[in-house]
């Protein structure tokens, strides 16, 4: 079992840039796939991000695509979610999320097995 711990958030102007963090204490993080979620006040929940374990494949949503990195250091068991130019679309809670060695990255929510806390991100115009 693996608990995510998201950090990072905050309040930031338009085309700032953040980079949220997402520690999970687990000796094999190694092999857990990590992905980012992300809810708006009165949207539902929806698919950032995500990288795999093993060989760091990642998958983006269209909406971040370009704008959005994710990456992992696996010796901090660490999953890093770099936001650039960002917009006040992007303002939501952002999750962070794991799948015991999950060879895709899932776009749907309930196929993810753990689940942070979440941080807050606004984006102010």
């Amino acid at each position: 079992q693996v608990q995510p711990v998201e950090s990072g958030g905050g309040l930031v102007q338009a085309g700032d840039s953040l980079r949220l963090s997402c520690v999970a204490s687990r000796r094999s993080f190694n092999q857990y796939t990590m992905g980012w979620f992300r809810q708006a006040p009165g949207k539902e929940r929806e698919f950032v991000g995500g990288i795999t374990w093993g060989n760091h494949n990642t998958e983006y949503a269209d909406s971040v695509k370009g704008r959005f990195d994710i990456s992992r250091d696996d010796a901090k068991n660490t999953v890093y979610l770099q936001m650039n130019s960002l917009k006040p679309e992007d303002t939501a809670i952002y999750y962070c999320a794991a799948r015991w060695r999950g060879r895709q990255v899932p776009h749907s929510g309930p196929q993810w097995e753990y689940w942070g806390q979440g941080t807050q991100v606004t984006v102010s115009s």
